[in-house]
């Protein structure tokens, strides 16, 4: 076989090297739009259930992204200027550019082609490119392309949420992966933030709608943005400044797509479907569909149609699942002034049910001493 994919993240990256490492194809190139090095986010996390995976298919892998990496056992959730530490939520954290590295090694080790400053601008580059190929993978993410090119055949889904997103950085250190929710003169801010290198921390600043009207965001510079979100969140960054990398406001797409292949062609990562940051899914997301796909050449061999097939049946119920609860969880950050009267520890107790996937005993087992805190409340101030 020879392979073609567009896309060098996570999804097409960690695929390439499964088939070439595991003699599926002979064959495999990636052409990617950026330059080599180039990344415009900060750090990712990964639980421990998105690196079993990992393990299971590529020992290898799974050492060199664990290597030296800290991990995490905790959350804390800071409302109404009250912190409540949530326990046993493990996350590994590392670097966007990193994790590209690794995996970018792990291609070049097995014998994939990387192509780097390629654009699949057009439908003739496409055409070109599928006339060399007997598959090919579209993993150019959220704003795919490729799925743009054959939207009539995809029939992508785009449902743009009404929140605002902005990726900062700090060198401000986040060793629990910190929720902060803080009311301001123009609504209210959100920041999700994390440690993620020995210096470096994320810092994703959320704005519903009103919040973001009536202070202006919009129409403000990107440095004049992040100084309003440093005074907002002065308390929090403890003297430490906001650190920008292309970090402009933007309102985040959930993307669905009806089919998931045509031809010889399929959707991979965020181009088949997003998760969302508030639930950490994405890079899970990516990989597992990886995995996936690989599986499903494992079981038909070269048959092209039957591995498409055979990944979408296998796959879809899964990615369908994660992807709902990704929806439940950004629907609680949507209406979450509703839910701002609560008490700290009921406020965080509705957090971690928030998805619809962890009920009042899984969290019992995980937590109990959130759960005990919980049920000391008296009853009117559980929400």
């Amino acid at each position: 076989m020879r392979i073609a994919i567009v896309g060098g993240g996570p999804a097409g990256l960690f695929f390439a090297s499964l088939m070439k490492r595991h003699g599926l194809a002979r064959d495999v190139r990636i052409v990617e739009r950026d330059p080599e090095g180039a990344t415009y986010g900060w750090g990712v996390v990964l639980s421990d259930v998105a690196l079993n995976f990992v393990k299971d298919v590529d020992s290898a892998l799974h050492a060199a992204l664990t290597e030296g990496q800290v991990v995490f056992d905790r959350m804390r959730i800071v409302h109404r200027g009250q912190e409540v530490i949530l326990e046993h939520n493990t996350f590994w954290r590392m670097a966007r550019l990193d994790l590209l590295r690794i995996l970018q090694a792990s291609c070049r080790d097995a014998g994939v082609r990387l192509e780097f400053g390629r654009r699949i601008a057009d439908r003739a580059e496409l055409d070109a490119l599928a006339a060399d190929a007997d598959l090919v993978v579209a993993a150019d993410g959220a704003h795919s392309a490729v799925r743009t090119l054959l939207a009539a055949h995809f029939g992508p889904e785009l449902d743009v949420r009404p929140n605002w997103l902005a990726w900062y950085g700090t060198r401000r250190r986040f060793d629990a992966l910190s929720l902060l929710f803080r009311p301001c003169a123009h609504g209210l801010l959100i920041a999700h933030a994390y440690t993620y290198t020995p210096t470096l921390s994320t810092f994703l600043v959320e704005a519903d709608p009103d919040t973001f009207a009536t202070a202006g965001l919009g129409a403000m510079s990107e440095a004049d943005s992040l100084r309003h979100c440093e005074r907002v969140f002065a308390d929090d960054l403890a003297g430490e400044p906001l650190l920008s990398n292309r970090s402009t406001w933007f309102r985040y797409a959930i993307v669905r797509n009806r089919c998931w292949h045509h031809g010889k062609v399929v959707l991979l990562g965020d181009a088949l479907r997003t998760g969302h940051p508030s639930i950490g899914s994405g890079t899970r997301l990516a990989m597992q569909d990886a995995i996936a796909l690989f599986r499903a050449f494992e079981r038909a061999g070269a048959d092209v149609p039957a591995a498409l097939a055979e990944f979408e049946r296998t796959r879809r119920p899964g990615s369908d699942g994660l992807q709902a609860a990704a929806v439940r969880s950004t629907e609680w950050y949507e209406t979450v002034r509703s839910r701002l009267h609560l008490p700290p520890v009921a406020f965080a107790y509705d957090y971690m049910r928030r998805t619809g996937r962890v009920s009042h005993e899984d969290l019992r087992s995980r937590d109990p001493t959130l759960v005990a805190a919980y049920e000391a409340l008296p009853p009117d101030k559980r929400g």
